[in-house]
């Protein structure tokens, strides 16, 4: 039995501890990285492969003769030929709940690095403004508190709620929104309410079709001015060129975004030559805590685990 990880390089720099990969199975070819030409040389005697983000399109899963097992080492499948994989009756399989906690504090960091005016104190300081104020606090940029703002979450599976509830101990009142375009369910709100009562909104659906440009010009200019839009779910659902718009025009507050269109921005992006503070860019790392890494790794290893001894494990349903 052999396995194969594609991009290993994509959960660890040499941190990780892979007791559980190797128990599971062995023996393990481990590539840091794997290129779209190199994917079928790499996978053709492999009986399980895992990959984060590899794609494995029709082609290398049919020239793949001994493969059993698709394992996708994040939530997110989009990566994998679901349909050709059922037809040569490949179970996929991914792991689920493993960066919560991880996720939920990288929002609440940018919130309050927003809220709290991190970048520009920060900056001040590094200037000398501290050093050569005639107060002992400078008052130069102004403060927020959470209590009594309301946040407004976009999203409500497992990150959404486990925002909610972080976002309760710091006093702060809860919008849920409903999908964009329907009535409001009982415990929802509707979606464009949130977006005008809110001051701060969340993001944690998926990408698909029908969020794509979630968030554009129409539902930033239903902000309240003094809003803030956090996103640490995927690049696609906000309108990055109308994101610009809005913070460079003052029509919101601010925004924080661990997420881009396309990553890594290779050509460049526009969000990144925004220079003002309002805008606070992270480099998708909301997910990669140590222990969240870690738990990406031992839940692969248990779905291998159970796919070989013939019991349940987190298959992908599409397939």
């Amino acid at each position: 039995m052999r396995a194969v990880f594609l991009d290993f390089g994509s959960v660890t720099r040499g941190d990780m501890d892979c007791t559980m990969l190797e128990q599971a199975i062995s023996p393990w070819r481990y590539y840091d990285e794997t290129t779209m030409e190199q994917v079928a040389e790499r996978i053709k005697e492999a009986e399980v492969v895992v990959s984060n983000k590899i794609s494995l399109d029709r082609a290398a899963i049919f020239a793949a003769n001994r493969l059993k097992l698709i394992c996708i080492a994040a939530t997110g499948y989009n990566n994998v030929d679901l349909i050709a994989a059922a037809e040569r009756n490949i179970p996929v399989c991914n792991v689920r709940g493993y960066a919560t906690n991880s996720v939920v504090q990288h929002v609440f960091m940018l919130i309050l690095n927003l809220s709290r005016r991190f970048v520009e104190y920060q900056q001040l300081v590094k200037n000398g403004g501290w050093q050569t104020s005639i107060h002992f606090c400078p008052l130069d940029f102004s403060i927020e508190e959470l209590s009594g703002k309301t946040l407004g979450i976009i999203g409500y599976g497992e990150l959404g709620k486990a925002v909610a509830e972080i976002a309760k101990a710091f006093g702060m009142q809860l919008l849920i929104a409903d999908h964009k375009g329907m009535p409001a369910r009982p415990g929802r709100i509707a979606f464009d309410e949130v977006i005008r009562q809110a001051d701060f909104i969340t993001l944690h659906c998926p990408l698909s079709e029908e969020t794509r440009d979630l968030i554009s010009r129409r539902e930033f200019e239903l902000m309240k001015p003094s809003a803030y839009l956090i996103n640490t779910a995927r690049g696609g659902l906000v309108n990055e060129a109308d994101l610009l718009h809005s913070l460079s025009s003052g029509r919101i507050a601010g925004a924080a975004t661990d997420v881009l269109q396309k990553e890594p921005p290779v050509n460049g992006n526009l969000l990144l030559e925004y220079p003002q503070p309002n805008l606070i860019v992270t480099p998708h790392i909301a997910w990669a805590s140590k222990e969240s890494r870690q738990r990406v790794l031992d839940q692969t290893a248990n779905n291998i685990q159970n796919f070989l001894q013939n019991q349940p494990f987190s298959q992908v349903k599409d397939a």
